[in-house]
């Protein structure tokens, strides 16, 4: 029954072009978004498109206006870059070595002089390929976390911003991202190409991976030193979330672009997992309890910064841009939402130095040879004393019992 309501969903949406849809949950919105018919969405593909138009139906049953530079879509093409914090290189003239992404924009006039922006990429991986952390072949790739949880979300809150009828003293403009997963393609053509006066943009809200809510209820906020006021905003309205704060404005997702434009962001992430990048991000994982206690958060903190008028930029440390060369790796996935003393293993990948030393999801490493690990930063400036081949005592702390091992990288 549920795979006939969602084929039902997405010919609705895909197929009737005087459809209006009224009222769709985050959990329908998911389903569709991260289906096996899409392939994954991957940046300029059929697959993609369609997701794209889904979208732009969404935004036109809840009453939003178009505002990208064809209705609610605006395209572009480019040559596409892998390091996320290089500059993509977006050309006018489409040949055999460029590809086409489309962002997807509408706008919620309040007719008041400054405008919110709250975007989230759409696209994913396709069948896998670079960025794929999958290692059996080629596989579809549905990113229901990442990203249609980022997408469902930003799409509740244009629905609780309509239905309320306020916050009214700003202007919204949603955006669906395309070209993420390439290296914030996307993001960084809307800066340089916007559909409004981007120097009436008051401040940027950024949902990426927002699926997966622990029990703790841990959900890390980025950004909050890109202006004065947001620390209060997001700590005054956490509610029972446990709030994980990173003051910089730079990180591997569209808010970056933003920042780089001298605005202030923030970017919201229910953290890492072992499905991350591969085959199995599926629907029947998401948390939507979750998300909605996620997605009422963040309307609780649009509420707040609505009296607010144009929020002041301040630049901060980008942790992004001192993070010390190393040569080896302990093969783990960090918990990035950890907040407590040391680094704590969120999975570790197989056949790597942790994975031959016994070491297990949940160690927190707190010692490498000689070195103080309190927190990323310091994990990964130890990490950059030892050399390929060097064997090293590593401390964890194990279910509150310290236990050493020989790690050889």
């Amino acid at each position: 029954m549920r795979v006939i309501l969602v084929i039902f969903l997405a010919i609705v949406v895909f197929s009737c072009k005087e459809a209006k849809v009224k009222s769709v949950s985050m959990k329908q919105d998911v389903s569709v978004l991260a289906n096996d018919s899409l392939n994954g969405r991957k940046t300029g593909s059929v697959g993609e498109k369609k997701a794209a138009e889904y979208i732009a139906k969404r935004f036109e049953g809840l009453a939003l206006k178009p505002k990208g530079t064809e209705g609610y879509f605006q395209k572009f093409t480019y040559k596409a870059k892998k390091n996320p914090h290089q500059e993509a290189e977006f050309t006018s003239e489409k040949n055999d070595s460029t590809e086409t992404g489309e962002n997807v924009i509408a706008y919620l006039d309040n007719k008041a002089e400054n405008t919110v922006v709250i975007g989230a990429h759409y696209d994913h991986l396709g069948m896998g390929g670079e960025g794929s952390l999958y290692r059996e072949g080629e596989a579809i790739h549905n990113g229901a976390d990442d990203n249609a949880s980022g997408v469902a979300i930003m799409l509740h809150l244009a629905d609780s911003l309509q239905k309320t009828g306020s916050p009214k003293n700003n202007n919204y403009l949603f955006i669906a991202f395309s070209g993420e997963e390439e290296g914030l393609l996307g993001s960084n053509y809307f800066v340089k190409n916007p559909t409004i006066v981007t120097k009436k943009v008051t401040y940027m809200l950024n949902m990426d991976m927002v699926g997966r809510l622990n029990s703790e209820k841990t959900l890390a906020v980025y950004g909050v030193g890109t202006s004065p006021i947001l620390k209060q905003a997001v700590n005054a309205n956490a509610g029972d979330l446990n709030i994980v704060e990173n003051e910089s404005g730079v990180g591997p997702s569209d808010h970056t672009s933003f920042y780089l434009a001298d605005i202030p962001v923030l970017h919201f992430f229910t953290g890492q997992h072992d499905d991350y990048h591969k085959p199995s991000d599926d629907t029947e994982k998401v948390n939507f309890e979750g998300m909605e206690i996620v997605s009422n958060y963040i309307f609780s903190i649009i509420k707040d910064l609505d009296s607010q008028k144009m929020l002041p930029f301040r630049k901060t440390k980008n942790e992004s841009e001192v993070v010390p060369d190393f040569k080896v790796t302990l093969g783990v996935v960090p918990d990035y939402l950890f907040s407590g003393k040391g680094m704590r293993i969120d999975g570790v990948s197989e056949d790597k130095p942790a994975q031959k030393a016994g070491l297990q999801k949940g160690d927190i490493v707190v010692k490498m040879g000689d070195y103080e690990v309190t927190d990323m930063m310091s994990y990964m400036e130890s990490l950059s004393k030892f050399e390929k081949g060097q064997t090293a005592t590593v401390t964890v702390n194990r279910n509150d019992k310290l236990i050493e091992v020989e790690v050889t990288f």
